[in-house]
């Protein structure tokens, strides 16, 4: 067996025990305490209790064994080397002074132990890691439910809930060793305590401080929190630790000591006082901690869109990762805007820095974005006006930021560029292209002209924007990054041939296993466009002169359309809704009126004019000759809407065909 010096008095020198040396020399593993009570009738005979005033085990407690998962102890069966308690010992001053120091070491353990947890689990875990079976042989962790956080008043009534209990006990000797194992039968105690006011119970916690379960007040008080369903079995020792935080009680804990081990002494108040203020400081920063992140990933997540549109002849997918996922806050942001004309804006960002206050000026960004997008700006000047945005929100507030427009009858987009990583085609054969647009200045430089670029959208192409975590990390530049970007897009492309194009949402999660351990240092915000576009087959566009003849000559040509597209059926309501609304453009257009049909899984019909004064439904009176145009439509249609552009304004509406 291991030599371990003793902090007992009473016992008899290892000296004098020649056949206890002579055995096989074990040394104990790490994380366990080297001197654990052996049960009596083992192979070295009833142990003697130790003398009243025994502190802590001889060594300072490393980590006990890992909790099993499941159960209510967490532990699970660990084997360890221990000595078996011998009588006799030191006796005087010295080993007094020995356990003065073996407590302070105790302590010294297990408080950085307590202070590593991060969360709520992992520090109540650290306090019954380090005191079963070292400082107690069971423990039991109550705290408020719900906890309170910050300055915020606790809601009453105050409730305390069995967070965690923790026992270990010794198994029988096994040959020279003895097993530590989880006790399936732990003290049972109340789940849920209301602590009621003027009790025992709130007495001891506005007390603050730890007291021995022997006396009146604790008695009672542990009969309280525990239940008095729930006595203490005859012969445990007790010490009942209030948990204050820094502002009010927040839980207790309640060390137990089995008859065969010695009692608690005075300093182990001081002990049990240590562990309970060191946890319950703990608990305080894990809970503000968990709400400081909670508000984060909410500001994130509600700045980032739940859900992407589904705009006729694109298809879409994103994917977004924050830097880490204990802050899951940062200044990436991607967008899809419809806008007039079947066209789609496709927007990715990226704001500097990783904190709140990246994730607030990203947000004010995306909402300046979208109202820009909804002016029908070309991309150049919505980056212009974005750029006065961030200028105006204060000092080295900067950004990167990629715009593109993607009309689908025309098959072209137009991009415009403010310091982002350029963009990646993937064409249908295969191939995959970094697209050639003007790098540009960062949002938030000022005085820079943005420019941008008409480039071919050809249909079955995948259209790849990202910020630069994507591409950019500690072990490559972003250039190197990008060609690994093209290579990868090629090679998946490859594997799904020539005439298909790769499914998106595979493409997005085939693009980000590329990454690989130490390659992600940023966010990462993505966005996929397949381009589906829209056949010339299925458009059919007019200008119509603003007379009174247009609404009639728009009714017979949308006849033509329909007929030649096989949606007779929807003649009818096309011609209905057509005449309403080319009446009001007409009413108030000076140039030629624009109609247009597009038939894809729905068919829309939109009409265009100069004047930039929006249509607005109202309930007409019973004596009013005009003003149920647009509540037809709005009865009969399936969706509409009116956009203004910079020249006028487009008012649209949708019908459900058969393919729809």
């Amino acid at each position: 067996m291991t030599e371990h010096p003793t902090s007992h008095e009473g016992r008899q020198p290892l000296a004098a025990r020649p056949q206890e040396r002579a055995r096989p020399r074990q040394e104990a593993p790490a994380g366990l305490p080297s001197e654990v009570p052996a049960q009596p009738g083992g192979p070295a005979g009833p142990a003697v209790p130790p003398a009243s005033g025994a502190g802590p085990g001889a060594e300072a407690p490393a980590p006990p064994p890992p909790a099993a998962p499941g159960g209510p102890n967490g532990a699970g069966a660990v084997a360890v080397a221990v000595s078996p308690q011998l009588p006799g010992g030191s006796r005087g001053g010295d080993g007094a002074t020995r356990r003065e120091g073996e407590r302070l070491r105790f302590v010294g353990a297990a408080t950085r132990r307590i202070a590593r947890g991060i969360d709520l689990d992992e520090i109540v875990l650290g306090l019954c890691r380090a005191s079963v079976p070292t400082f107690s042989d069971e423990i039991l962790v109550y705290l408020r439910d719900p906890l309170p956080v910050g300055d915020e008043r606790p809601v009453a009534p105050f409730v305390l809930r069995l967070r965690r209990t923790d026992r270990l006990r010794l198994s029988d000797l096994e040959g020279e060793e003895l097993v530590l194992v989880p006790d399936p039968d732990p003290t049972p105690a109340a789940e849920l305590c209301e602590v009621r006011n003027g009790g025992a119970l709130a007495e001891v916690l506005r007390g603050v401080r730890p007291v021995f379960g022997d006396s009146a007040a604790a008695k009672a008080a542990l009969t309280e929190l525990l239940g008095p369903e729930h006595p203490l079995p005859g012969g445990l020792r007790a010490v009942l630790a209030p948990l204050r935080g820094r502002r009010r009680v927040i839980g207790a804990a309640v060390f137990l000591r089995r008859p065969e081990r010695a009692g608690f002494e005075p300093n182990d108040l001081l002990v049990a006082a240590q562990l309970a203020t060191h946890t319950a400081l703990g608990i305080d920063k894990a809970v503000l901690y968990g709400r400081e992140a909670y508000i984060a990933d909410e500001l994130q997540r509600t700045m980032l869109p739940d859900s992407l549109p589904q705009p006729t002849g694109v298809k879409l997918a994103s994917r977004y990762l924050p830097a880490a996922e204990t802050a899951r806050v940062g200044g990436d942001w991607y967008d899809a805007i419809p806008l007039p004309g079947s066209r789609v804006a496709l927007v990715v960002g990226d704001v500097m820095g990783h904190s709140m206050t990246s994730a607030a000026i990203m947000g004010q960004l995306r909402t300046t974005a979208q109202t820009l997008a909804g002016l029908d700006l070309p991309p150049q000047e919505v980056l212009h006006h974005l750029d006065e945005q961030a200028q105006r929100l204060g000092q080295d507030r900067m950004a990167t930021c990629m715009y593109a427009v993607y009309d689908p009858v025309s098959h072209r987009i137009t991009v415009a560029n403010a310091g982002h990583p350029p963009p990646i085609l993937l064409h249908l054969g295969g191939r995959a292209e970094v697209l050639r647009v003007p790098p540009g200045a960062p949002i938030g430089v000022g005085g820079v002209d943005f420019e941008a670029v008409e480039l071919d959208a050809p249909a079955g192409a995948t259209l790849l924007l990202y910020t630069d975590g994507l591409v950019e990390s500690r072990l490559r530049d972003v250039w190197t990054g990008i060609e690994q970007l093209r290579e990868r897009l090629a090679a998946t492309a490859q594997l799904t041939g020539p005439d298909h194009s790769p499914p998106l949402e595979a493409l997005c999660d085939d693009v980000l296993d590329m990454l690989g351990p130490g390659d992600r240092d940023d966010d990462i915000a993505l966005l996929a466009a397949r381009f589906d576009g829209i056949a010339p087959s299925d458009v059919a566009y007019w200008f119509l002169e603003p007379e009174d003849a247009a609404p009639g000559r728009a009714r017979r040509l949308a006849r033509r359309a329909l007929a030649r597209w096989d949606l007779e059926e929807l003649t009818d309501s096309v011609e209905l809704l057509i005449s309403e609304v080319v009446t009001n453009a007409v009413r108030y257009a000076e140039r030629p009126v624009t109609l247009r049909l597009l038939r894809t899984d729905v068919l829309r019909c939109e009409v265009g004019d100069d004047s930039p004064q929006l249509p607005r439904q109202r309930r007409a009176r019973d004596t009013d000759e005009g003003g149920r145009g647009l509540f037809l439509v709005n009865r009969l249609a399936r969706r509409w809407g009116a956009t203004r552009l910079s020249g006028g304004k487009v008012v649209w509406f949708e019908l459900a065909t058969n393919r729809g």
